[in-house]
């Protein structure tokens, strides 16, 4: 008999605003969601168009549908190899932001360039079964394999929601498959750039920045669930001091320039 995914696996997820962000007065566009529902775990991160007005809305939506209706379609019975599990996985999605789009009223070009616009990078979890999916770019690692996705031509990722304009835009993929993984880290491309930032020191010195696997290897991210992101919070903060005798204040600004996302899974030990 399977084990629940909740018995199973233990998760972890955390977001901070991007210092370009916080100086140009932006919100955080970014977002993340997990489900489990049986031996199904779903978790997703997503990254709104940073040139959208309030694409922070898009994403928020879809994280959190995304993972619903995966979940419940996996639960159904659906095969994660499935090409009609990810096209109707793309016609849940569209079809509840086409409808709020209608809801919202103006011109539908105009909702889903100003709301919708998200990329998405996600897991799944069905027992020992798993994938990473897609649809634009971001960071995922599987047992320490780290995968890179993106960036695309023009710094313009395919998002999801130009599906509502055109039914020849693209929707997602399967970047990889596995059996048995003991742990996984989803990001937004904002992960990407903590991923190169292992070597540097801390904002206000002392520690260094440190590796991605310190996410999945330390328990402390999962035995408090502020941890995450204080982390996160901790390589992005601004940290002054005075140079008496120079007379002058020193200045270390954050180290993350875009909204940075994580999410981390691993088995349970036992």
């Amino acid at each position: 008999m399977s084990l629940d995914a909740a018995s199973r696996y233990e998760i972890a997820g955390g977001t901070v605003t991007g210092r370009s962000h916080v100086l140009s007065g932006k919100p955080n566009q970014d977002a993340h969601a997990w489900l489990c529902r049986g031996e199904v775990l779903v978790a997703v991160v997503c990254d709104g168009c940073g040139s959208s007005a309030h694409s922070e809305v898009g994403a928020q939506l879809g994280a959190r549908l995304c993972t619903a209706r995966l979940a419940a379609r996996l639960a159904e019975g659906a095969a994660l190899d499935d090409p009609a599990l990810w096209d109707g996985l793309r016609g849940d999605v569209l079809g509840t932001l086409g409808a709020l789009g209608a809801a919202m009223g103006g011109r539908l070009a105009d909702t889903v360039a100003d709301h919708f616009l998200f990329t998405v990078v996600g897991l799944a979890f069905r027992g020992d079964e798993g994938c990473v999916f897609a649809a634009g770019d971001g960071i995922a690692a599987v047992d320490g394999a780290v995968t890179r996705l993106g960036p695309f031509p023009g710094n313009e990722p395919p998002y999801l929601a130009y599906g509502l304009l055109s039914a020849s835009a693209p929707g997602f993929s399967v970047v990889r498959t596995f059996t048995g993984a003991r742990s996984a880290l989803l990001g937004t491309d904002g992960a990407a750039d903590l991923a190169d930032l292992a070597a540097r020191p801390l904002p206000g010195g002392g520690a260094e920045v440190g590796p991605l696997s310190q996410l999945w290897e330390q328990d402390r991210y999962f035995e408090n669930g502020d941890a995450l992101r204080r982390r996160l919070a901790l390589v992005n903060r601004e940290v002054t001091r005075p140079r008496w005798d120079e007379r002058r204040i020193e200045r270390d600004v954050g180290l993350l320039g875009d909204d940075t996302t994580v999410v981390v899974v691993r088995r349970k030990a036992g």
